[in-house]
């Protein structure tokens, strides 16, 4: 009785594998790969957190730590400014890119084509070459920002010398360059929207307003979540800048997660912790993800 249950079952698998092994054999170098270099080495991080690991020996240690993150000045500081630099930026990025997105829409398509791409050219540069001028931007005695606030009066600024502005100089120089990413999708939606929609509004007799926050918004919620995923992310990750330019200085005044994290593996030797916060952020990163995911998910289909 049991075999004759499974007799269906069986030939069902048989079908399903002979229908589609090919694909499997395709995506395996891919597959492979990912588990090779992401699946593994994250299972080995979630296990390191767990243990005290030097370069010659290791230790299950529990949750210990864990509790160490939970007591550390030093990580709660990161935390916080890692919060701080990733809400002005996944904000700062998200609104600057729709501004400039909707300001391209009235021009002729080759037109937006073209300022498309010099909004996207600064993106393929390098982290660490942009991090260099703003570095030669901030120096406080021939700077260039220094002199422009010296022709009106100004006295020299402690751009990342001052503890109390160094973060904001970073979150600045992080601002100051509109994303290329987000004025390309966002173009590209706006440019895929039906006129009809609008058509039927100013029939209706709805104002441009109305139009923006009735049709053209809510349409772009796709968009939008999907940059505000990718902004989030990359708020988080925050490295590159805060490495050239501060180092995590002055007095920890710009450590962020990821800075900590290198320190505590690379110059304190404690990988056990290191993976420990490594765990932290990633648990951060996916709670912003399920939430904005919740909360900008749209049914609009057009």
């Amino acid at each position: 009785m049991i075999s004759s249950r499974l007799q269906p079952t069986g030939r069902r698998l048989l079908a399903f594998w002979n229908r589609h092994k090919w694909s499997y054999f395709f995506i395996l170098p891919s597959m492979t790969l990912f588990f090779v270099f992401v699946a593994y080495p994250v299972a080995q991080a979630f296990l390191l957190s767990f243990q005290k690991v030097s370069l010659r020996s290791r230790e299950w240690v529990g949750f210990a730590n864990f509790e160490f993150l939970w007591n550390s000045a030093l990580f709660q500081k990161s935390l916080v400014n890692t919060f701080i630099y990733a809400f002005f930026v996944v904000v700062s990025w998200t609104f600057t890119s729709l501004l400039v997105a909707v300001m391209l829409q009235p021009f002729h398509n080759r037109i937006r084509a073209l300022f498309r791409g010099a909004f996207y050219l600064p993106y393929v540069t390098s982290i660490i070459v942009t991090s260099l001028v703003w570095l030669w931007i901030f120096q406080p005695d021939y700077g260039v920002l220094n002199y422009l606030l010296s022709l009106v009066g100004i006295p020299r600024v402690l751009w990342l010398q001052d503890p109390r502005i160094a973060l904001w100089s970073i979150v600045l120089s992080t601002i100051a360059v509109v994303p290329g990413t987000g004025v390309v999708l966002y173009s590209a939606a706006l440019g895929a929207i039906p006129a009809e929609y609008y058509e039927a509004a100013a029939v209706e007799g709805a104002t441009a307003f109305d139009k923006l926050f009735h049709i053209t918004f809510p349409l772009l919620r796709p968009t939008t979540l999907y940059l505000v995923v990718i902004y989030t992310i990359a708020g988080f990750q925050i490295f590159e800048r805060v490495y050239v330019m501060t180092g995590g200085g002055p007095v920890n005044a710009t450590m962020t997660l990821v800075q900590l994290i290198y320190r505590t593996a690379f110059n304190d030797f404690n990988f056990g912790r290191a993976s420990a916060e490594s765990l932290v952020l990633f648990a951060i990163v996916a709670f912003f993800a399920f939430a904005q995911f919740r909360l900008l998910r749209s049914d609009f289909e057009y």
